[in-house]
This record gives structure tokens, C-alpha cells and sequence, in this order.
């Protein structure tokens, strides 16, 4: 293997590596412009939330919801939350994945 190969390579496999650290960031990122205001910062409802009808990421009821049920809340909304159809598909992915991650 040349040396430009090699070094190729070696900049291919840190970005495979790196890639699930940089959604788990955008996601944090996302949380924190969409949803913190109302589901707090540890996924508990501030008192915004509370008002509308947010429950705790940690709740029982919340924890026995599918992923795919968290993704339609979050793309379609439910009761007083908006919906969220500018994210992408896959946004909203990563956030359902970022919530779960709250404990």
C-alpha cells in the first residue's frame, strides 16, 4: 500500500468511527433547540412543559412506548406539542435515540 493509500484509508475508517459521536451530538443539538424547553434538559418537563401536557422521558408510560410511536409524536405532534415535518426522517431518528439515552 502506497503512502497516500494508507493515509486514505486511515481518513476513511476515523470518519466511520466518528460518524455515531457526530449524530449523537447533532441530536443533542437538535434536543436542545427543539425540545428542552419543554421536556427539560434531563428529559423531565419544565414547568413550559408541565403546562402543556409533557411527561417525563423516564416515565413508565413513556418507556413502553415504541420508537416508531416517540417518531410519529415528534413528526406529527400530539395534543398542545407541534409537530416537527421540517426535521428529516432521520433527525427524528436520532432524537427518539437521544431521549432514550436521558436517564
Amino acid at each position: 500500500m502506497t503512502h497516500g493509500i494508507r493515509a486514505a484509508a486511515v481518513i476513511l475508517l476515523a470518519a466511520f468511527i466518528a460518524a455515531p459521536a457526530f449524530a449523537q451530538n447533532d441530536a443533542a443539538s437538535l434536543y436542545k433547540t427543539k425540545c428542552q424547553m419543554c421536556h427539560g434538559a434531563s428529559g423531565s418537563p419544565t414547568p413550559t412543559g408541565v403546562r402543556m401536557g409533557g411527561r417525563s422521558f423516564q416515565s413508565p408510560e413513556v418507556a413502553k412506548e415504541s420508537d416508531q410511536t416517540l417518531f410519529d409524536i415528534t413528526k406529527n405532534g400530539k395534543s398542545k406539542m407541534p409537530m416537527y415535518k421540517s426535521l428529516t426522517d432521520d433527525q427524528i431518528k436520532d432524537l427518539v435515540k437521544y431521549i432514550r439515552s436521558l436517564k
